[in-house]
């Protein structure tokens, strides 16, 4: 199973702390404010109180969705998908 995780963060700062904080738990970027990662209920946990400590629930959202390996490779992708080069190339760096 994968995890998906997406955000809408209004703030820069606590934009690229999340952007940060998702990265150290392991996960990829796969688009600016999208992140994939091995799914278990611990990094759930995890990205869970990560996210309440940096967000403002007034104003930002974060979603965590568990995906299955069936429902992963049914995706479309239309254009081209994101790499840690364009995250160079953008400067979202973290």
């Amino acid at each position: 199973m994968q995890v998906l995780v997406i955000y809408d963060i209004s703030d820069n700062k606590r934009r690229f702390e999340m952007a940060a904080a998702l990265k150290r738990l392991g996960l990829t970027r796969i688009q600016r404010s999208a992140f994939i990662g091995p799914y278990s209920s611990s990094i759930v946990s995890d990205i869970r109180n990560v996210a309440r400590k940096i967000i403002d629930p007034q104003t930002d959202n974060v979603q965590i969705y568990p995906l299955t390996p069936a429902s992963y490779r049914l995706r479309v992708v239309i254009g081209h998908e994101f790499s840690e080069t364009q995250e160079m190339d953008w400067g979202y760096v973290v």
